[in-house]
């Protein structure tokens, strides 16, 4: 049966059966029970399906990657420990040193470090492009060493809209895959291998879980790109000898990718998600989409009402129609652009700081997109490892306020907004 996502988020992932507990159980378990030598020896030869170690695969978690594979469209999902771990899994599942990828400029700030410091100094170079880049000099940094294109869906914090089938026409000229991170817009607002997407990655931390309670990530594989183009890809499309000789594109067809990431790169890092934490994200998955409706008309509201006050120099947000990403919020995101805005105090920083300071009902936390209504200052909290340069790259000024809207009445919200900037 095809449901819709609002059906998905709740009945997707795990169907119990006659007598079955009808919630989700937790499979506290490390490990399984074999009838034979014979099947075990299959799982680990990747011949059978079953879970071999919980380092790879747990029912728990199995049932949550389902329901967020079923979700994005894809043919396969692995969840990872964190949004960070499912990035640095899915950049390594297809480069090796002396190679490098493309990726917007304007993504998170730590995703930014894993690229330019993390991934330099395993001889992995990043190439990074800024959104106003014309074809011409984007197609310019491609070589016959380059992997993948990389970018946000919603930058954070810089909230660029990304083209996605732009990118995905640039990266498939150029026969190599695009990632898109759809944290902000959760699957949602906005499904990205629908536009041409490869691959698609979360933080689950945020939205998804949208408590705060679990750090987590995802991987999503379309199934949809040709691994075997060019001898590319050869982790993929040659003999893995840690498997006696398996071949994932012979074996696994178009679930090659997300296989190799799940038997290969999990097993060897094991950034895996324990059993209750993908428990506790998958309650948190079961109203994503009311959450997400609610996230984005109030943040709409906020936005609107913020662009009109004496003391806010500006207001970034792609719902409003003066944002210069508009006519892509409208393409790309027509039912809401999730909760977090951003925009300027006048005064700066100082002015900045006051702001938040003064703020009752937002609290300052270094985290974003949970129910509850959040602030924070990047270029002095998640951002402050970035230079000037790469601030201004990643579009964040000093006097930029970024601010998570929550699911509390709109009202209060705006209330406690402008009590705070009547103390500026």
């Amino acid at each position: 049966m095809s449901w819709k996502k609002e059906t998905n988020c709740i009945q997707a992932g795990y169907t119990p059966k006659n007598g079955e507990p009808r919630v989700l159980p937790i499979y506290q378990s490390t490990t399984y029970k074999y009838d034979s030598a014979d099947h075990l020896g299959k799982l680990f030869d990747l011949e059978a399906d079953g879970h071999m170690y919980s380092r790879i695969s747990n029912p728990t978690v199995s049932a949550v990657e389902e329901k967020i594979n079923v979700l994005e469209g894809g043919v396969g999902a692995l969840c990872t420990s964190s949004g960070q771990a499912a990035n640095l899994l899915a950049i390594l599942n297809i480069t090796s040193a002396g190679e490098n990828f493309i990726s917007l400029s304007s993504i998170y700030g730590g995703t930014i470090n894993l690229f330019a410091v993390t991934l330099k100094r395993m001889g992995i170079e990043v190439r990074f492009i800024t959104p106003d880049m014309d074809d011409a000099q984007i197609e310019a940094l491609f070589d016959d060493k380059t992997r993948l294109v990389f970018g946000e869906t919603i930058a954070n914090p810089a909230l660029d809209v990304l083209d996605i089938e732009k990118y995905a026409k640039l990266a498939h000229a150029h026969k190599v895959p695009l990632v898109v991170d759809n944290t902000f817009a959760t699957p949602i607002l906005c499904t990205p291998i629908e536009f041409g997407a490869d691959i698609v990655v979360h933080s689950t931390t945020k939205y998804m879980d949208g408590q705060a309670t679990v750090v987590g990530g995802v991987i999503v594989d379309s199934g949809n790109f040709d691994w075997s183009v060019d001898g590319k890809y050869p982790g993929l499309t040659q003999p893995d000898e840690s498997y006696h000789g398996v071949v994932y594109t012979k074996n696994f067809g178009k679930a090659a990718y997300i296989t190799k990431a799940r038997v290969q790169l999990m097993r060897d890092f094991g950034v895996l998600p324990p059993a209750a934490a993908a428990f506790m994200l998958n309650s948190g998955l079961t109203t994503l989409h009311l959450r997400m409706e609610r996230h984005s008309s109030n943040a709409l509201a906020v936005a609107k009402h913020l662009e009109k006050h004496e003391k806010i120099a500006w207001v970034n947000y792609p719902g409003l129609e003066s944002s210069k990403d508009y006519a892509l919020a409208k393409k790309y995101l027509p039912d809401g652009c999730s909760g977090v805005i951003s925009f300027g105090v006048k005064g700066g920083r100082e002015a900045a700081v006051k702001f938040m300071d003064s703020l009752e009902l937002a609290a300052i936390v270094v985290h974003v997109a949970d129910a509850r209504t959040c602030v924070l200052h990047p270029a002095s909290t998640t951002h402050r490892q970035l230079t000037d340069d790469q601030l201004k790259a990643a579009g964040i000024g000093s006097d930029l306020v970024r601010m998570s809207i929550g699911i509390e009445h709109v009202d209060d919200i705006i209330e406690d907004i402008d009590n705070a900037l009547a103390k500026v």
